[in-house]
């Protein structure tokens, strides 16, 4: 057995033992911190209007007698932070279990825009290089929300900035907000562009306490047969150097 492999195992029993070791050395080991950017999900979350709400059933509970605690869950697939599979805007296209994983795990760049509301151009991102990483979050201009009341309004990509990342090679598209097209679109245009253009969607996601910069992103979509969307718990660690 080498060093690493059981210096790791001893690291793991103290982890399980409630120790710091396991997890100083998988969560952190000298580089920058894990950014969660997933809304937590709960009965207040705010969804899509019409959708169902989340709803955590309780079926078992150790406090009233039962071995284990077991709860079942109720909700839309489009709830928090989710990605948005081709299933969701069009027939006899990707559903999520079908979709390609790696957009939604690598480089990432998060830019925030000037705006607040409304469609985003490409010259809304003329103070960045978009070509710096394969994927790009958009945090909007927007003071922070509550994630108990869903934006009137929020920002959104057009075609023609599609256009333009596609040229890029951006393979995805995250944004604070809860959609690629406003509420009141009629053709999905938002949607059908990115995906025209090879890149994956990304909504819902929680930016505010989000630096500018290059990060890496997992965001991994569950392996729903069928399924127009998924529910991810999305999160960042940066990738570049903190200051001195």
């Amino acid at each position: 057995m080498s060093s690493e492999i059981r210096q790791a195992k001893n690291d793991f029993a103290v982890g399980l033992e409630g120790g710091s070791g396991f997890g100083a050395w998988t969560c952190y080991n000298g580089l920058m911190g894990i950014i969660d950017i997933s809304p937590t999900l709960d009965a207040a979350l705010a969804v899509w209007p019409g959708d169902p709400p989340f709803v955590r059933q309780v079926l078992a509970s150790r406090q009233a007698g039962a071995m284990i605690n077991l709860s079942a869950l109720a909700m839309s697939a489009h709830a928090g932070a989710h990605v948005d599979a081709p299933h969701h805007f069009a027939d006899n296209a990707t559903s999520v279990a079908a979709l390609d994983l790696a957009p939604f795990w690598g480089p990432v760049q998060v830019v925030t825009v000037a705006k607040s509301s409304g469609s985003l151009t490409p010259d809304d991102f003329r103070h960045v290089d978009l070509c710096r990483a394969p994927r790009l979050l958009v945090r909007s201009s927007a003071p922070p929300a509550s994630p108990h009341v869903f934006p009137a309004a929020f920002v959104y990509p057009t075609p023609e900035l599609a256009e333009v990342l596609g040229r890029c090679g951006i393979c995805l598209y995250g944004t604070d907000a809860p959609s690629v097209d406003p509420p009141e679109s009629a053709d999905l245009a938002g949607h059908h562009a990115l995906t025209r253009n090879g890149i994956a969607i990304l909504e819902g996601l929680v930016l505010a306490h989000v630096p500018d910069g290059l990060y890496e992103l997992a965001a991994l979509p569950l392996k729903i047969a069928g399924g127009d969307g998924s529910p991810v718990r999305a999160a960042l660690r940066s990738l570049e150097s903190a200051p001195a």
